[in-house]
């Protein structure tokens, strides 16, 4: 007999076999019968909970592919910059900051876009260092891959001059003085960082806590985590306690092949809240920062056309770290961004498919933002799972033709034309970057509607894709995304009672009004965790 019992509601299963039901009932953590009110009420016993939905749209939960989860925890705590429009709100939010801030406190946080200035310009270190005298302030931009320190920074990071920048990073200089200003792109950043103080234990068990409510309340009860290894013990602490309410599958660096292929850990492993799901590595930086690496220089900036990231030095290692985590059998997550980083790590992936003959990979692509047309077709032909962001196409898409032209623009996002190829779309935020929030990926890859409002046909409307499409990027692609779809992804009886509840069905509303669209209940595991 069911241990909650959902009636009277509009439900998508994401069963080919039964696509719509009317009620599920659910027993311990598991899905009991998926059919009509009728069939489900005859299940209910005496202290069920019987959930009348009236009408009310239920889905799979949502599993978001790609996140920063402890993170963007930790960031709740920090100083928010996203929306800033200009010099004067950016110094003023700083200024007040360091006001509530103990004196040698460090200022973090950020999640600034210099492409919305007006001016568009990058900040600079005199823009706050008369308001931080006391505090070392380092602030990134909202993609992570550039971040504004003060001078008090500067110094304790021991950044001169005459510092050289490592190899993956720059530390941007002024023109006329040679003089850092303040601002270091990805691998440069690590000089400051190594100077700030980690967050301790407790803070991090909190900022976890933080994020489970955030995810909670956006219907997502899965999450991919795209950690370090420090992150793992907190989750550790909450999947002890029985607290976790995602189930998180975490990827950690590839730095780490050593280790895990030493333990014989294949992907996934772990406990059924907690998963090593397998190696995240980078290629490349981020289009905002001007990192992305590509074939031809920038439009904006013709001196440069990105970085490699510093885990591609020395030359040949990302490919002797993929080769050994396929032969230890652990999936590779490898972001890519620039078209010529996608190039890159295709070629990579397809010499190491080669020596390693054929096997269930699953191997991922993150991000897949900027291609080449003839690199497209490479995704299906291999496999690929393209885990792609689509919050970013209509925030990105307000400014990036001017970054890389409009000709370029024409396969950036391509969610139509990977989803052509035959490669798999896996949906995610990269939560800070984006919102923690599956109806707006959605709406975003099915209108592709900037946030400026001055696409109202969508940002190259030729990617878009169907709302169910994105739905199953959310969802049953989400769980092969981690070799989980045996127990979720879609509801079906057997499988892992992990449903959202929406305020409508947005299959049957126009894709323009999917953001009316509200969370209304979550359940993990068969328990209410979330209700509006």
């Amino acid at each position: 007999m069911a241990d909650l019992v959902l009636i009277n509601g509009s439900v998508w299963t994401g069963d080919p076999r039964r696509p719509r039901a009317e009620a599920v009932a659910a027993r311990a953590e598991r899905i009991l019968k998926v059919g009509t009110t009728s069939e489900v009420r005859a299940l209910t016993r005496g202290g069920a909970e019987v959930v009348d939905l009236d009408g009310r749209f239920v889905l799979p939960g949502f599993t978001d592919c790609h996140t920063h989860f402890l993170a963007g925890g930790l960031a709740q705590g920090g100083l928010r910059l996203r929306g800033t429009a200009n010099r004067e709100e950016f110094v003023a939010q700083v200024s007040a900051a360091a006001r509530d801030a103990e004196p040698d406190a460090w200022i973090t946080g950020g999640e600034w876009d210099q492409e919305l200035f007006r001016p568009v310009e990058l900040p600079r270190r005199e823009w706050i260092d008369a308001v931080t005298p006391a505090n070392p302030v380092f602030l990134h931009r909202l993609d992570a891959h550039m971040a504004l320190a003060n001078s008090l920074a500067l110094r304790l990071a021991g950044i001169t001059g005459e510092s050289a920048a490592p190899p993956g990073g720059e530390i941007v200089r002024d023109p006329g003085t040679g003089r850092p200003t303040g601002i270091l792109k990805d691998a440069a950043m690590d000089l400051v960082t190594a100077k700030m103080p980690a967050p301790s234990f407790a803070e991090k068990t909190r900022a976890a806590r933080a994020a489970l409510g955030e995810a909670a309340a956006h219907g997502v009860t899965a999450v991919h985590e795209m950690a370090d290894a420090a992150s793992f013990e907190a989750f550790e602490e909450l999947d002890r306690r029985n607290e976790l309410t995602v189930r998180l599958s975490v990827y950690f660096p590839i730095t780490e092949v050593g280790l895990l292929s030493r333990l014989k850990i294949r992907s996934p492993f772990g406990s059924p809240s907690l998963k090593v799901a397998g190696l995240k590595g980078f290629v490349d930086g981020s289009l905002g920062s001007g990192t992305a690496f590509f074939f031809e220089p920038y439009d904006d900036n013709s001196g440069t056309s990105g970085l490699l990231h510093e885990q591609m030095f020395p030359e040949g290692v990302m490919e002797e770290r993929i080769l050994e985590a396929d032969r230890a059998g652990l999936q590779v997550a490898i972001h890519a961004i620039g078209d010529r980083a996608n190039s890159v790590l295709l070629d990579i992936f397809e010499r190491v498919t080669a020596a390693n003959g054929p096997r269930d990979r699953r191997w991922r692509v993150e991000h897949a933002q900027h291609l080449r047309p003839e690199d497209i077709s490479r995704f299906g032909r291999l496999g690929l799972i393209a885990s792609v962001q689509p919050y970013h196409a209509i925030d990105d898409g307000r400014w990036a033709e001017r970054k890389i032209g409009r000709k370029r623009a024409e396969t950036t996002y391509a969610f139509r034309s990977l989803a052509d190829a035959g490669a798999v779309l896996a949906f995610g935020s990269d939560w800070t970057v984006a919102p923690l929030d599956p109806v707006a990926g959605i709406y975003a890859a099915a209108t592709r509607r900037t946030l400026d409002g001055r696409n109202p046909g969508g940002w190259v409307p030729a990617q878009k894709i169907t709302v169910e499409e994105a739905v199953r990027a959310y969802t049953g692609n989400a769980a092969f995304a981690g070799f989980t779809e045996r127990d979720k992804g879609t509801i079906e009886g057997g499988k892992l009672a992990d449903l959202v509840v929406l305020s409508r069905d947005i299959f049957r509303i126009p894709a323009e009004d999917i953001m009316e669209a509200e969370v209304r209940m979550t359940i993990f595991g068969g328990r209410i965790i979330y209700r509006k």
